[in-house]
């Protein structure tokens, strides 16, 4: 990853946890493809540990389900690279952190499709919220670090926009 791309990344995990400071809401993340990348990004500003409780890696279907509550049958219904899956990761980490913001990611970051045949660079980013959960799904061209980049700095900007939407006088700001 570039010394550029990963400054940009700080600036938006940086202003996500300013928002949640705004709230005073705590925020966890649940990833299958980013393996990480999003709870990195977070943990690399200073003070994240006023709004970030943790994260889990949920790799494999057994994992999602185990440590985030993925029912076996929507992951057999639906498969891990999905918007349903993406959402039930991220209101399962809601649950089980115990935390008000949920942020999760699941995809395909290659070099070849799943066993569904889900083309690489399909993406799903899914941030749940007292309010509302909404999952965004992602087409993203490059190899494999650059999917991986680019969904953590979706995820990141999703949840800014979520959060920052349930704030006093967010009706204003659209």
């Amino acid at each position: 990853m570039s010394e550029d791309a990963n400054e940009d990344l700080l600036a938006v995990a940086g202003a996500l946890l300013s928002v949640l400071a705004q709230h005073g809401w705590c925020l966890g993340t649940a990833e299958s493809l980013t393996g990480g990348m999003v709870g990195a990004a977070i943990t690399a500003v200073p003070g994240a540990s006023v709004s970030y409780m943790g994260g889990v890696i949920g790799y494999a279907d057994r994992e999602k389900t185990a440590l985030l509550g993925v029912p076996v049958e929507l992951l057999k219904q639906r498969g891990a690279d999905s918007a349903e899956v993406a959402e039930a990761m991220a209101q399962g980490c809601r649950e089980r952190l115990n935390v008000q913001v949920g942020l999760a990611t699941t995809g395909v970051a290659g070099p070849a499709s799943d066993d569904r045949g889900t083309p690489v660079g399909t993406v799903f980013v899914a941030c749940a919220t007292p309010r509302a959960c909404t999952v965004e799904r992602l087409l993203l061209d490059g190899d494999r670090l650059h999917i991986r980049v680019e969904s953590t700095r979706a995820a990141l900007r999703l949840a800014i926009r979520l959060v920052a939407a349930t704030l006093p006088g967010a009706e204003e700001m659209t």
